[in-house]
């Protein structure tokens, strides 16, 4: 064999080894080599809709691929969720979801069809509101203590929120337990016609977010009477929490975040999580968030998992207490 051939060979021979080793890179090393899909489980022009169509040109940025905004919504975010629970485990569909979709107030949902602590890999959280309690302007009471000392005669009060399962519905389950009240519960099909009943003074009180009431509120048109959340919310200073008006540890928030199915590689997991947590804690980006009357969640995978683990051991006691109570 003449050195010329034997040469050759080695050089074959060099190349395959670096094949070999290549073809053992993971390709999610390489990822993303294409667009990415990212559903919502809500509706075009809701807050959630709204976070990820302004996060989205910097994700994009950040990755060097594009991301397509899909809405999927219905059954509370669990259609977009399902989607993704079903989806390959390579990074290229991802979901935005609420506490509902993402199993935390499952104990009342009858339509999921999927195991969101098994199917779905947490990413990062995206974003939290306060739930603000209010009143038609028709409405005697004006304070909490009103609301309670008119809750326990008969017949007097109902409560709308946004729909069974939604933490909206929750949080007026924990008011009740934690109050001693039995005011009931009217579902509605999201937010806006709750607000359009307090308007009209169809429905005494409702639980909506501050997106849906702020117009409302700043309007004059309904009466806010307490904020869920442990502090109180920044554009309505005056109004106090629910635990400042005589129901101490009452704390609630919604809130939405970011997933991907079980399985997913830890790095692509890794790299989509940092291009979101870099555009959550851009300064021009949390203006924006804040507009829309919400807080940038930005979180690690394993914290969003942890908090999303604290969040279904809460709601799902409530869950529990109330389905006995009946």
């Amino acid at each position: 064999m003449g050195s010329t051939t034997k040469a050759l060979i080695q050089v074959v021979a060099v190349l395959a080894f670096h094949v070999a080793g290549f073809g053992n890179v993971s390709a999610s090393n390489l990822y993303p080599e294409r667009p990415i899909r990212l559903v919502v489980g809500f509706p075009a022009g809701g807050s959630s809709d709204a976070i990820a169509r302004i996060v989205q040109p910097y994700v994009e940025k950040r990755l060097g691929q594009a991301v397509i905004v899909e809405n999927r919504p219905g059954a509370g975010g669990a259609i977009a969720i399902g989607m993704v629970a079903k989806a390959p485990p390579d990074g290229y569909l991802i979901g935005v979801g609420g506490a509902a979709g993402l199993g935390v107030s499952l104990g009342v949902q009858e339509s999921v069809t999927y195991d969101a602590r098994k199917d779905l890999a947490p990413i990062t959280g995206l974003a939290s509101v306060p739930f603000i309690l209010a009143a038609s302007n028709a409405l005697r009471g004006k304070t909490l203590r009103d609301i309670v000392a008119m809750a326990r005669q008969p017949n007097q009060l109902a409560i709308g929120h946004g729909g069974n399962g939604t933490l909206m519905h929750l949080t007026s389950e924990m008011f009740n337990q934690m109050a001693g009240t039995t005011i009931e519960l009217v579902p509605y099909r999201g937010m806006a016609p709750v607000v359009t009943d307090l308007i009209g003074g169809h429905m005494p009180l409702g639980v909506i977010d501050p997106p849906s009431a702020m117009t409302a509120i700043e309007g004059g048109l309904i009466t806010p009477i307490a904020v869920s959340s442990a502090h109180r919310y920044p554009r309505l200073p005056e109004i106090p929490t629910v635990a400042e008006e005589g129901i101490p540890g009452f704390e609630a928030t919604g809130w939405f975040g970011l997933v991907a199915p079980a399985g997913t590689p830890d790095d692509v997991i890794d790299k989509i999580n940092a291009a979101f947590v870099a555009a959550l804690k851009d300064p021009a980006i949390v203006d924006r968030i804040h507009a829309l009357g919400s807080d940038p969640m930005p979180m690690a995978p394993a914290e969003f998992s942890r908090f999303i683990e604290r969040e279904a051991t809460k709601w799902e006691a409530v869950s529990a207490k109330a389905g006995k109570s009946k």
